[in-house]
Parts: structure tokens; C-alpha cells; sequence
């Protein structure tokens, strides 16, 4: 996903400027260690459920003053450094899009992606 492309997209649709002051991005990205134990990580392997990334998603854009969340999961295996999932929320104020982010991110990689990391 081209993040600038995307958000430039996001700008054009209709009602934009009425309802959003505020946008956040996640961008997740492959660690070259493992969270359990800061083993080496040469690659990981990542399964994203895009339907229920969907879901989500959409469970997410219901969220008071949230105008839009969009989500982007690579898959297949990737090496560190490599971008896996994207994240964006656009809503009116800071309260409600920081909220929403943390829940979209929670909740998508609780329930809608799975990796298993390849060691060293």
C-alpha cells in the first residue's frame, strides 16, 4: 500500500473536510527479533483473514466521529524490514480517532492475522 496515495484518495472523497481533523496511520513492520525472547527472526510467514479484516474494519468506521478506517494486510513471508499491515483512521478529533486506532490494531491483530516467525 502507498500510504501518501491512499491518504490523498482518503482527502477526495466527499465529506472529508466536514468531518475529519484528524488521521492516524499504523504501519507494522517486520521485527528481526521475537517479542517472546529477542531471538533472531530471519523471516516470518504472515496469514491475514481479509474477511474478517473486513469486519473489523467496518466495525470500526461505526465508531462515534470515525468518518473512515481503512486496513491493507500483506502475506506470505517476508524479511525484516518489510511492511506487513497498514492501518488508517480518519475522524473529527483526537479522542475518537486515537481510540478507534488502538482498537483497529487490537483487535486486527487478535482476531484477523496470524504469523509464525522463521528463526536464524
Amino acid at each position: 500500500m502507498d500510504i501518501t496515495k491512499a491518504l490523498a484518495e482518503l482527502k477526495k472523497e466527499p465529506g472529508f473536510a466536514d468531518n475529519v481533523g484528524m488521521i492516524l496511520v499504523h504501519n507494522g513492520i517486520v521485527r528481526g527479533w521475537s517479542r517472546k525472547d529477542h531471538a533472531e527472526v530471519t523471516a516470518i510467514e504472515i496469514l491475514p483473514d481479509l474477511e474478517k479484516m473486513e469486519e473489523i474494519r467496518k466495525d470500526i468506521e461505526a465508531y462515534d466521529g470515525i468518518f473512515r478506517a481503512v486496513a491493507h494486510a500483506n502475506s506470505g513471508k517476508m524479511k525484516p524490514g518489510d511492511d506487513v499491515l497498514f492501518l488508517i483512521v480518519a475522524g473529527d478529533i483526537r479522542e475518537n480517532v486515537k481510540a478507534a486506532l488502538a482498537d483497529f490494531l487490537d483487535r486486527v491483530k487478535a482476531e484477523a492475522v496470524s504469523k509464525k516467525e522463521v528463526f536464524a
